[in-house]
């Protein structure tokens, strides 16, 4: 008995050995991979940084391969969901030909404050956000315009910040593009009927997704029937590695991925259900004094594509241009960042000639 005590004691001090050199080539191989990825281009820029916007501190990436080029701010989806954990993987992708900020809105991502849980999101105050951050990285930066680029959440936000500001914008451009949202609920359930014809596990899910109320429970539906019928984000996987732009992260220490685990989404899906969300609505409205741009995937129905293309016939401004990604879903940034990073240089090459 004592023989076997002592092999196990050994077993379990060789495995504790073996764990701990893994660790430790895990972080050595981390530590190397962010110092590469925090390296500032020659002539450009790569900063980050905390501002106070309207009262609460935001995070701040500025990342550009030549500081002469115009700035693009990227808005990310959600809402409530911000995506710098790996982002800067496909947003470098247009950093030769724009100076490009990605921003962690309020209350999520690296701006997460268990302290701004109790405080309602309203309409105005994102507005109010979405504007001195704008004004900020103008002055920052020393330009008068920057162009928006919007994914989803951040697309029907980045259309109500471009159409309250156009001062301060020199073009629009959105991807996956969301219209309304309570239409956009209507034309999904509609669709996802289609899918789920003779089906039992299918309708079963589509039975989860009534009432008017958004609830995590609605949305793990939603997503499981997209994933079952080949319509979810990554439905033809990534064409980078996620897992290696996590671990790589530049921004991110491991306890800003610990605080991630602190989320709390309750600010965020009280605000989905309510009329100050609504209020971001583009239906009835689509006056644009910058140029208009949309990529959307004919694959998308987590914002329905067929709505998105039905408002962009009715947009009325100086130029506008649709681009359809053939077979591509929600996840475009994603699944096909690199026939999307070819866009965005053909609309930066278009917006400055």
């Amino acid at each position: 008995m004592k023989r076997l005590f002592r092999l196990l004691l050994k077993i379990l001090k060789w495995a504790g050995i073996v764990l701990l050199g893994i660790l430790v080539i895990f972080l050595i191989v981390r530590f190397i991979g962010k110092r590469i990825n925090s390296k500032t281009p020659d002539g450009g820029i790569n900063e980050t940084f905390y501002a106070d916007i309207n009262g609460t501190q935001q995070w701040i990436s500025i990342y550009g391969q030549n500081t002469d080029n115009p700035v693009l701010l990227y808005l990310h989806g959600g809402p409530g969901e911000a995506t710098s954990f790996f982002d800067y993987a496909f947003t470098r992708k247009w950093s030769d030909v724009y100076t490009v900020i990605t921003w962690d809105q309020r209350n999520c991502g690296k701006s997460f404050s268990k302290d701004q849980c109790d405080d309602p999101l309203t309409y105005d105050i994102l507005m109010k956000d979405g504007e001195e951050v704008t004004k900020l990285i103008l002055q920052h930066l020393n330009k008068e315009k920057l162009t928006i680029l919007g994914h989803s959440w951040g697309s029907i936000y980045g259309c109500n910040l471009v159409m309250a500001h156009p001062e301060y914008y020199d073009a629009y451009i959105g991807t996956g593009q969301l219209i309304d949202f309570r239409k956009n609920e209507e034309a999904f359930k509609k669709e996802a009927a289609k899918w789920t014809e003779g089906d039992k596990e299918g309708l079963a899910l589509l039975g989860k997704l009534q009432g008017d109320e958004f609830t995590m429970e609605y949305a793990q539906a939603r997503n499981a029937l997209m994933k079952r019928y080949g319509y979810d984000m990554l439905a033809d996987g990534a064409d980078y590695s996620i897992g290696a732009a996590v671990i790589f992260n530049p921004y991110y220490s491991i306890g800003d991925f610990a605080k991630m685990l602190t989320y709390d989404f309750t600010p965020y899906l009280n605000f989905i259900n309510s009329d100050e969300f609504a209020r971001f609505s583009l239906t009835g409205r689509n006056h644009y004094e910058v140029p208009f741009y949309n990529i959307n995937g004919d694959k998308d129905y987590q914002t329905n594509h067929i709505l998105a293309e039905e408002y962009f016939e009715t947009v009325e401004a100086p130029y506008k241009k649709l681009y359809i990604m053939k077979g591509s879903t929600h996840g475009l940034l994603e699944t096909r960042s690199g026939e999307f990073s070819d866009i965005i240089h053909e609309i930066a090459s278009d917006t400055r000639s």
